[in-house]
């Protein structure tokens, strides 16, 4: 018998993590009923969602033959897996816009297409859409500029 190994293992982690969240909420939270909701009644929902989802793509992968794959590409796991570790180190110290501004810079660079114009373009209009929608609009309590890089922004935005 054949199968993709890829949308098997997916399948198998969906159902893997499915059935350990909604065991444990089984387990530790009350379910309640439709009508009156207990604190567990949505997390095993949402469990019984994702182990259906991995059962789907279990069996979408049965009988299928294993895509020829390339080579690894090293160069985007290396990025894209660093990023988040940089943005979590340096996003009090520097503040938000200038972590989000370094963080899609770098990013941008996982695709070996990527030209350094075209990822500052799309730094800065990243960084001002996600300053104006999580700082102004939702109001998270992120400084936009942290204290490595307060005495230079004073001067310009006077903000604090």
């Amino acid at each position: 018998m054949t199968f993709n190994r890829s949308d098997v293992g997916a399948g198998a982690i969906f159902i893997a993590i499915g059935l350990f969240f909604g065991l444990t909420t089984v387990f530790e939270l009350d379910i309640g009923t439709a009508r009156r909701m207990g604190p567990g009644y949505f997390p095993v929902m949402l469990a019984g969602i994702l182990i259906a989802l991995g059962l789907a793509v279990t069996l979408k992968g049965m009988g299928q033959a294993d895509p020829e794959r390339g080579p690894l590409p090293w160069r985007g796991l290396v990025v894209l897996l660093s990023v988040p570790v940089i943005f979590g180190m340096l996003v009090r110290p520097l503040g938000l816009a200038p972590v989000l501004l370094l963080t899609t810079f770098i990013t941008s660079f996982a695709s070996r297409r990527m030209s350094v114009p075209v990822a500052i373009a799309m730094s800065v209009g990243l960084t001002i859409f996600c300053v104006a929608v999580f700082s102004f609009g939702l109001g998270l309590p992120l400084r936009l500029f942290g204290s490595w890089v307060e005495p230079f922004t004073r001067p310009i935005f006077g903000v604090r």
